[in-house]
């Protein structure tokens, strides 16, 4: 049975060597795991996690009159935190997610990507995600890159055409460095190949499946005294009870399937090998 996502990192740490502008990626601060996602759904192929942000600012939730304005109630003060996810001997500051089996049987045909690709197999489509995921991760700060505009301001959005037509150029950069084919062999088959190929699919997922750590609201203990002009009612702040740290001991194998997956047993000599 092949490990997905171990395939996966390996081919993410050949790319940050070949490719100079993401060549301050440290992947041993980056995780990668699957997600479930059906091929037929609308979704995202991968997504890049960022855990490394620092606590938010304290805050407040408010509700206003309709009519006059005027401040009727507010929450309490909290504040929002990353979790703290340990892998090995270093922290780990963000993650990327891969949707399983829809990363999988991506096509280039029909899709904003054909355009750049013309002539290319569909694998290289995966290839596109894979870069694209990467560039999120902001060089200067911890956070997602932000893009800037023809002004120099930044904008709120994280995507526009410069930074599709960046992740299109580190593409063919890396292609033209001439890869180990057998590091490329993770992204040449759809889904029902792979299975097909090796028996199964196999990934890294977070022991709660389908949760994994995210950004969690804490309420702030004692509470600061209200701002001043403010009075108004102050309503307890219900959140959900969220992991606030991780560990190796919490990620396990999951077996990926069609429309399903499942928990795989660590014990029974059960064998699973790097894509």
């Amino acid at each position: 049975m092949i490990n997905y996502t171990d395939g996966l990192s390996r081919l993410m740490r050949d790319i940050v060597q070949r490719v100079p502008t993401l060549s301050f990626i440290d992947m041993n601060r980056v995780l990668v795991f699957a997600r479930s996602g059906r091929s037929d759904a609308e979704g995202a192929f991968a997504t890049c996690h960022c855990i490394c942000l620092p606590p938010s600012e304290p805050g407040y939730y408010f509700w206003r009159d309709r009519t006059t304005g005027r401040l009727t109630r507010r929450s309490q003060w909290f504040v929002t935190r990353s979790p703290e996810v340990q892998v090995g001997t270093k922290p780990i500051d963000y993650m990327v997610s891969f949707t399983l089996p829809r990363f999988c049987d991506q096509v280039l045909a029909r899709s904003r990507k054909q355009v750049h690709y013309k002539g290319q197999p569909n694998w290289v489509g995966k290839l596109d995600t894979i870069v694209h995921e990467l560039y999120h991760i902001d060089p200067a700060r911890p956070g997602i890159r932000r893009m800037e505009r023809a002004d120099g301001t930044y904008s709120a959005n994280c995507h526009g055409d410069r930074f599709f037509e960046d992740v299109v150029a580190m593409v063919h950069h890396y292609l033209e460095t001439k890869p180990d084919p057998a590091v490329l062999d993770v992204l040449r088959y759809h889904f029902d190949e792979l299975c097909g190929r090796s028996g199964g699919i196999a990934g890294l997922a977070f022991r709660g499946y389908p949760s994994y750590p995210q950004r969690y609201i804490q309420v702030l203990d004692p509470q600061p005294p209200s701002p001043d002009g403010v009075r108004c009612r102050v309503e307890p702040l219900t959140v959900p009870s969220l992991r606030a740290s991780y560990t190796a001991d919490d990620l396990v194998l999951r077996q990926f399937l069609r429309t399903a997956s499942r928990r795989l047993a660590p014990a029974h000599g059960r064998e699973v090998r790097a894509a």
